[in-house]
């Protein structure tokens, strides 16, 4: 009798032994878009190849830099930059100098407090920084000394980072968040200058990352 018991007792010990079950792997959230491809980036900006590739990485670094990610600040930001320097062309303000361009020089507003400061401190970089308190800020910002060699703002780097760095102290990713295009324009340019070619780069850059996200 003993033994029979000790079988049937194992025997229930087998059947209400608990099941081992793997651990259920916690869903995966997809990772938000924070930079693009090197093609969906020629597509958004509209470059050849050969300019696409010059300029990819040094956009890119100075987007993540600064906080510039996602589809929406990106196509904005491509927009606003490839009208300000003419498709990625211009790192520096071409001078006639024109009649607003004569009056840069002794501009309070801008620190243009000394003589030749107007024509020394022009638009560059892919934002165009003007004047010589706004590149003493971005030396400050990007840690190199632009205020005593302007010209370093023309190289790629530098022009992308200014720009990026310029883009994120003005706030223009939350104005790109809201959606208020126009009201970007107006934080860059100071009105609506070139409004539909700004228009036309944003629509295109939007296309192309909704085709290739």
């Amino acid at each position: 009798m003993q033994k029979l018991i000790e079988v049937i007792t194992g025997l229930l010990a087998l059947f209400f032994r608990p099941q081992k079950t793997e651990p259920v792997p916690a869903p995966v959230e997809p990772k938000p878009l924070e930079w693009l491809s090197l093609a969906v980036f020629q597509a958004a900006t509209g470059l050849s190849g050969e300019m696409a590739r010059a300029w990819y990485e040094h956009v890119r670094a100075a987007c993540l830099e600064f906080g510039i990610t996602g589809p929406v600040r990106i196509a904005a930001f491509l927009a606003q930059v490839g009208h300000e320097s003419g498709g990625f062309v211009y790192t520096r303000e071409l001078w006639g100098p024109t009649a607003a361009q004569a009056r840069y020089e002794g501009r309070a507003d801008l620190g243009n407090t000394q003589p030749g400061d107007g024509f020394r401190f022009r638009g560059r970089g892919l934002i165009q920084i003007t004047g010589r308190d706004n590149y003493q800020r971005a030396a400050a910002g990007l840690g190199v000394d632009v205020l005593a060699d302007p010209q370093l703002l023309e190289g790629r780097a530098l022009a992308a980072r200014s720009a990026a760095w310029w883009w994120k102290t003005h706030c223009c990713n939350q104005l790109a968040d809201g959606g208020d295009f126009v009201a970007l324009t107006k934080r860059i340019n100071g009105g609506t200058n070139g409004l539909a070619d700004r228009q036309a780069r944003w629509d295109r850059a939007k296309k192309a990352m909704e085709a290739g996200t």
